[in-house]
């Protein structure tokens, strides 16, 4: 049970929410409900979240050459498509559940806001693959679409990230993995309530339970079906915080909830970016729990920091023209 009676803060939106998504899930998972039964939960009840939202002129679906076998995209082609970096997002689940569906409005919003092509990124899921996996696909996949960038009419090859909860942290990791590694760079980051290396802290003390699935033990589940052993957790690619951040980190743009337990895990990396120089914004919003962002439909905050990182990832494609 978390310290903090966290219901209680919420906004009346957000508690509208809690109530709906409640229907949507339908009875409780057994607590031994297995992997495959939490992806299908997972992707049943996010239906509602995506419908709606703004059309695209095209979307495309693709497979690219990964080093552990194809990697599923998807391209979502904005109506006022306009020159810059494409946007790869990195959807979030732990690192367990969620797919290019789970996060399809998202995606969409951004493409429309962004005006840029943004190439969504389905990367092989735990606890079938270990780190780092997935870290390596998402850097494979802005390699394609860094090499063949005429094709799918992005401006120079030019490549962003954006990713939320546990595919922040992939973007950040695949970031660091393309810097380690010939590239190409990454022009800006977008990270939404991204895990980034902390094991304890204030936020983990205070916050998660039932109400957002980030209880001690729900992040103790997600990190032990993501790693080998616990030389994993010590990896530069999952504590990211560990990682040279001295150099070649992009502008970032950092989201998130006052109430949610991973909330130190960006106010560190905010902390340490600031420490190296690194251009960047912190963005806490109250009232909300961790996952926000897929409840644009009724929460204006998600629109907020929606639009905040478009413009965000706009500013910094521009400057760079």
């Amino acid at each position: 049970m978390s310290a903090v009676d966290v219901l209680a803060r919420l906004t009346p939106r957000m508690r509208e929410v809690l109530t709906l998504q409640e229907r949507l899930q339908g009875p409780a998972l057994a607590p031994d409900a297995t992997v495959r039964e939490q992806r299908c939960r997972y992707a049943t009840e996010r239906v509602y979240w995506n419908e709606g939202g703004p059309r695209m002129a095209r979307t495309v679906d693709d497979t690219v050459a990964g080093p552990y076998g194809p990697v599923r995209i998807r391209r979502y082609h904005p109506v006022q498509q306009v020159d810059g970096a494409a946007l790869l997002y990195v959807h979030g689940g732990g690192f367990v559940v969620g797919s290019l569906d789970t996060h399809d409005r998202i995606m969409r919003a951004l493409a429309d806001a962004t005006g840029a092509v943004v190439v969504g990124v389905d990367y092989a899921l735990s606890p079938e693959a270990k780190l780092p996996q997935a870290v390596e696909e998402c850097a494979a996949v802005a390699r394609h679409v860094a090499e063949h960038a005429n094709e799918i009419g992005v401006t120079g090859g030019r490549v962003a990230f954006a990713g939320d909860s546990g595919g922040a942290n992939l973007a950040l990791a695949a970031t660091l993995w393309l810097r380690d590694h010939g590239g190409p760079a990454v022009e800006s980051l977008l990270l939404y309530y991204g895990l980034f290396g902390l094991r304890d802290s204030v936020s983990r003390r205070l916050f998660g339970g039932a109400w957002d699935g980030l209880a001690p033990e729900d992040l103790d589940g997600y990190l032990a079906a993501y790693t080998s052993g616990p030389q994993d957790l010590r990896s530069p690619s999952l504590d990211c915080l560990s990682a040279d951040l001295s150099q070649g980190i992009p502008p970032t743009y950092l989201v998130a909830s006052a109430l949610d337990p991973l909330l130190d895990d960006s106010r560190a990396l905010a902390a340490l970016l600031a420490a190296h120089g690194v251009e960047h914004r912190l963005h806490v919003v109250d009232g909300v729990l961790h996952g926000f962002l897929h409840h644009s439909r009724m929460l204006p905050e998600a629109r907020e920091v929606l639009a905040e990182g478009a413009a965000f990832h706009r500013r910094v494609a521009a400057a760079l023209v």
